[in-house]
């Protein structure tokens, strides 16, 4: 397991037991989303001062161990 999962929680009383890193109520899908849609790792940071580089890196970690055993089926014809 990639140590930086321990800093995901998933508990089913914060945020509805969506991921979320460890002792924030930020989502891990939040995080992906901004960096998906171009926000810098930096600017995350800096909007989210209680996050440390590593705490994104787990999201980035959290997603892939995700993708191992879950997909999206994509539209071909869309990509």
């Amino acid at each position: 397991m990639n140590p930086l999962l321990e800093r995901i929680s998933v508990n089913p009383q914060v945020c509805f037991g969506k991921p979320c890193i460890k002792g924030t109520r930020i989502w891990v899908s939040l995080v992906l989303d901004f960096l998906a849609a171009g926000t810098s790792v930096e600017d995350i940071l800096s909007n989210y001062p209680q996050l440390h580089r590593n705490d994104v890196l787990a999201c980035i970690a959290y997603g892939a161990a995700m993708s191992h055993e879950h997909f999206v089926a994509i539209d071909i014809a869309a990509a």
